[in-house]
Parts: C-alpha cells; sequence; structure tokens
C-alpha cells in the first residue's frame, strides 16, 4: 500500500509540474511573437487581393484598414457615415496606393446584409475583420436605467452579434473554397468575466469570443485562421477618447501588436499589457469584484474621467 501511495502521489506531482510547465512555455511564447509566431512580409496578401473591414471610419476599424493596406491589400471599408469613410478611403488610397471601396451601411438595423453581400460576391476576399460594435452608454450603469431598454436590446444584439455572423456567412464560403483566409472578430476584454452594470455588453462580446473559437476548430483544417482578439482600454469614441497610457492603448499601436499574435490561436488579448489585465482580474474573485462598493466606484471613477474630459479647454487650430 505504501508503494502505491508514493507511486500516486509522485505521479500527481509530475502531472503537476509538466501541465504549469506547459502553460509556462505557452505564456512565454507571447512575450516573443515575432519569435514564435513569424510573418512573413506577404503573409496576408497572399489570403487573396482584399481585406474587409466593419466600423473603419475611426478607431480601431480605421487602423486595421490602413494596416491591411500597407500589407499590400485592397480594402473595403464599412460603416454608417458616408463622409467619414470617403475621407478615410481618399487618406489610404494616397498612404498606400491601394483600392478602396466604400460600403455605407448601418449595422444597427434589421436588414442590411443582401446589399452587402451582392456588392461583395464578385471580390477575392482573404481577410476579413469584424470590429463593428456598440456600447450602450460609457458611464457604467444597471441593465434597467436604460430609458429605451427594448430599442437598445435590439441595436446591440444587431450590431455586435448578428452582423458578426451575418458577415462571416457571406465571407467564408469564399475562404474555404480557396482553402486559405484570416477572420478577427474584435471582442472585448471586459467579457472576460461577468461584468455588471455593463452586462449586455459584455455579454454580447463573450458571444463574439466563443462564436469565433468554435469556428476556428471547425475550420482550422482548411487553412482558415479565425481569432477573437479581447482588448481592454484602447483610445477611441467608445471609452471616450482617453488619454493614452501603458494600459490605454492608441488603436494604431494596438492594432500593430495584435497583428503580430494572428497565428498565436483562437483567442488573444491583442497586446502583452493587455494579456496581463487579463490575468489580474481572473485573480480577483468574484465576490469582490461584484460587491455594491466596487460597482459604485466604477460608476464614479468613469463619471469624473468623462468630467475631466468635458471641463477640459479645446484648443482650434487655425
Amino acid at each position: 500500500m505504501k508503494s502505491f501511495t508514493e507511486w500516486f502521489f509522485t505521479t500527481l506531482g509530475a502531472a503537476v509540474v509538466i501541465y504549469y510547465g506547459a502553460k509556462l512555455l505557452l505564456f512565454t511564447r507571447m512575450l516573443y511573437p515575432k519569435r514564435w509566431f513569424p510573418l512573413t512580409k506577404s503573409f496576408f496578401s497572399s489570403m487573396g487581393e482584399w481585406a474587409v473591414v466593419t466600423g473603419a471610419s475611426e478607431g480601431i476599424g480605421r487602423q486595421y484598414a490602413f494596416a491591411l493596406a500597407e500589407q499590400g491589400m485592397n480594402v473595403v471599408i464599412m460603416s454608417r457615415t458616408k463622409m467619414t469613410l470617403d475621407k478615410v478611403a481618399k487618406e489610404i488610397s494616397e498612404t498606400t496606393r491601394r483600392l478602396v471601396k466604400v460600403i455605407v451601411v448601418d449595422f444597427t438595423k434589421d436588414d442590411v446584409f443582401a446589399d452587402i453581400e451582392e456588392q461583395l460576391k464578385y471580390l477575392d476576399i482573404g481577410v476579413l475583420v469584424n470590429n463593428v460594435g456598440m456600447m450602450p452608454s460609457v458611464v457604467p450603469r444597471r441593465f434597467l436605467e436604460d430609458e429605451d431598454l427594448d430599442q437598445t436590446i435590439k441595436r446591440v444584439i444587431n450590431c455586435n452579434v448578428k452582423t458578426m455572423v451575418k458577415m462571416c456567412k457571406i465571407i467564408l464560403p469564399g475562404m474555404e473554397n480557396r482553402r486559405k483566409g484570416v477572420i478577427v472578430n474584435i471582442a472585448s476584454g471586459i467579457a472576460s468575466i461577468p461584468f455588471p452594470m455593463y452586462s449586455l455588453y459584455a455579454a454580447s462580446k463573450i458571444f463574439v469570443e466563443r462564436f469565433s473559437q468554435g469556428l476556428y476548430a471547425e475550420y482550422k483544417d482548411k487553412g482558415i485562421i479565425i481569432q477573437a482578439v479581447t482588448p481592454f482600454g484602447v483610445s477611441t469614441r467608445m471609452v471616450g477618447y482617453q488619454q493614452t497610457n501603458a494600459t490605454m492603448l492608441a488603436p494604431q499601436d494596438f492594432v500593430t501588436s495584435s497583428l503580430q499574435y494572428i497565428r498565436a490561436g483562437d483567442k488573444t488579448y491583442g497586446s502583452l499589457c493587455h494579456m496581463f489585465l487579463g490575468w489580474l482580474l481572473h485573480t480577483i474573485p468574484l465576490k469582490i469584484l461584484h460587491t455594491e462598493f466596487m460597482l459604485q466606484g466604477l460608476k464614479e471613477y468613469v463619471e469624473r474621467k468623462q468630467a475631466e474630459k468635458s471641463s477640459s479647454p479645446v484648443v482650434k487650430e487655425a
């Protein structure tokens, strides 16, 4: 009996060491993406002639469109504001000398995808970035505090959930036929845990994450990369253009970093600092994070930041 007990605990200990050793190795790989997940200069352009980016008029989507054009791809940019899209298209075209196609669409609406499919059907699409998304309110609030809750539910589900699924339905068949392609679906770091005060938004983004991981398992053997990217703070309109710092990244810096992890698996945080934030968030017990004290503190913090931004002087260029 003694020998069996010794054997059992020795085997168990070895298994634990191997398990955590493997996790440590995987973690260290994320520290050096260029070494572990190298990309050739023609990696993205080899996937197809065109890239499609939703929500591309500003922020993260705009930077993905620029980055992919700089990689030698023509780009289709999609958003609801034609004037802004035309400006972005001109900037991309003049900077990169690539073709840019503009599709004006409001993804919060119901029936918009037949026209999109018609406009894309003859394009050789190698990359899809599902970036478009909406947050009901920058300031945290409880689910029932929304003044027009029914419309908010509809708009969030249409924009954050339905659009991603329908765009995959439109573009994935062509990638499957060619046995190559990249789909990047932008989720959110706050969906890492149940996140009160942003419940609807966080829930919509965990759908993005799980759907992406499921598709990756289904299509990875067909040469298609499908990845959920889950950023925390990126200085965009969604977070009130907060000042950049070690964790609040500029869109260009985040996109540059995230593209380095494109071969790193079905989910990444897109940057090293956001990976540490994700780890930290998972180490704090939910009983602490979900206390009324923490929730009220979060609300007051965001309100204070918004007030500081509103009171800051605006300098206009001549």
